[in-house]
């Protein structure tokens, strides 16, 4: 389950009617203000990764830039993208049933009313990513208004942000196009709403889908209107909301995760505050099939959940969470740095996936994985190579920077410089500001080994401690032995 940025980040509402169907403004789809390659090293393609898929000896991350996938525990990653055939956009749903890979995908688009998101359709594959079938985001016909229905008719705002299977049915949460299931590989879909009245996403919040899982105890729906279960294919639900006594934290419902421990299928929810005040972002948990809930991690945003027998993995904004004893205890991973000095700089915490002793962390600044509970980590991030195929001898991203919202760490944030040393050496950065006044020196003489494509972080601050005005800076990369080189920073807060 995905929201890829994002993948579902929180949807506020504005409401827009276009031709028949609607459009919710709400934050972008794909990750904002990332600065992402266009062609990444071999690992994967972005570093917002921001689900996470463990499928047999196969773990898939979605990304805004594609699909990648390690069959040999990170040794080395397949790239698939819309050069493979797949459809435009970024990943926003992933899904493995008997072997075919399904995917769907959202991108940004530009129109004279201003910026919308839209659903780049769904697509699978049964020859392990050799070739992929596109399927068209599914929509309705103008004239498909029986019993009162209020029709989806094109792909705006109508973007599928999570996938399940359940026997021969595919089911697919989006959020103007409603929650929907087919039972023919996506040749035909069929609305199903999961409160029985006729769908209409203008009128029920609860028809605008989030996450759906198919769990051991039923099917399980997370809308912008709460929880919703049926335990016979979608005849009929039972639903939960903050409002009805049923104890959950809040309507928007961007996640579901289901654990098994000894038979028992306990139910997790991201649900966060929709738009009443006594609801509140937490998460919603119900170990007996939703007869009761209860709420842990109160005040927390939570993006997706990962198990592992009695291990819960939650992925937030602040960070990732774990627990051993279902929600009773909790305790937050540190930052994430690995032996060679690459770090993860940011809270954001979008997806977990756990493969044997290996647990995989997907954030807003890359991908880590460690094998000794948190111990050491292994950092892998897509980036482009400085100073070779014609490519300048540094740069830096995000760029421009915010200081207080790109890669943000302990309250700060970091843009990086990015370079190449050709030979061993000892390496000096310094920042001015547009009247070459020295700001700040990043780095003095430090050593870094040859042939390597390094970087080093700003945090935006001058030596004075404090965070630069907005404009245009300037930094000097001395390497020894070699011409200086310099690059531009456009800080933006």
């Amino acid at each position: 389950m995905l929201y890829i940025y994002n993948i579902k980040r929180a949807c506020y509402f504005l409401f827009f009617l276009l031709v028949v169907c609607f459009d919710f403004s709400f934050s972008q789809v794909l990750a904002p203000n990332r600065f992402l390659f266009e062609q990444a090293d071999v690992r994967f393609p972005a570093n917002d990764i921001t689900d996470i898929l463990v499928s047999g000896n196969s773990i898939f991350f979605g990304t805004s830039k594609g699909l990648s996938v390690t069959d040999n525990d990170g040794g080395s990653f397949s790239l698939y993208s819309r050069n493979d055939g797949m459809g435009k956009g970024g990943i926003s749903a992933v899904g493995v049933l008997d072997g075919v890979i399904w995917i769907a995908t959202a991108f940004d688009s530009s129109t004279s009313v201003g910026n919308y998101n839209v659903g780049g359709g769904l697509q699978y594959s049964d020859d392990n990513g050799a070739t992929w079938n596109w399927i068209p985001q599914p929509v309705d016909a103008l004239d498909d208004t029986a019993d009162g229905k209020k029709p989806t008719t094109v792909a705006v705002q109508n973007i599928t942000y999570d996938l399940a299977f359940r026997g021969d049915e595919i089911w697919i949460a989006s959020w103007a196009g409603g929650l929907r299931k087919s039972s023919n590989s996506g040749l035909n879909w069929e609305v199903v709403t999961p409160d029985n009245f006729p769908f209409d996403v203008l009128k029920y919040l609860n028809h605008r889908a989030f996450s759906v899982i198919s769990a051991a105890n039923g099917l399980w729906v997370g809308t912008s209107g709460g929880i919703n279960k049926s335990t016979d294919g979608g005849n009929s639900w039972t639903n939960y909301t903050a409002q009805n006594g049923s104890g959950i934290s809040g309507n928007f419902v961007v996640a579901l995760g289901e654990q098994q421990v000894q038979g028992n299928s306990i139910i997790w929810a991201a649900t966060w505050q929709a738009d009443s005040q006594e609801e509140y972002n937490a998460v919603s948990i119900t170990e007996n099939g939703g007869l009761t809930w209860k709420v842990v991690l109160s005040g927390e945003k939570a993006h997706n959940f990962a198990f592992n027998g009695n291990e819960a993995y939650v992925a937030t904004d602040n960070g990732l969470f774990k627990s051993v004893d279902f929600g009773d205890t909790w305790a937050v991973f540190p930052h994430i740095k690995d032996e060679s000095g690459s770090a993860i700089y940011t809270n954001e915490v979008y997806s977990a996936g756990v493969k044997g002793i290996d647990l995989w962390v997907g954030t807003a600044d890359g991908l880590a994985k460690t094998n000794d509970r948190g111990i050491t980590w292994n950092v892998f991030r897509a980036y482009q190579p400085a100073g070779v195929d014609g490519e300048p001898e540094t740069y830096a991203y995000p760029n421009p920077f915010s200081p207080s919202r790109h890669n943000v760490m302990f309250g700060e944030g970091n843009v990086r410089i990015q370079y190449r040393t050709n030979n061993d050496t000892r390496v000096t950065i310094r920042i001015f500001d547009f009247g070459m006044n020295l700001v700040k020196s990043l780095v003095e003489d430090k050593f870094r080994q040859g042939g390597i494509d390094a970087c080093e972080v700003w945090n935006g601050r001058g030596n004075d401690g404090r965070i630069v005005a907005n404009g245009v800076y300037f930094y000097k990369l001395e390497r020894e032995g070699e011409e200086p080189a310099w690059g531009k920073i456009v800080v933006l807060n």
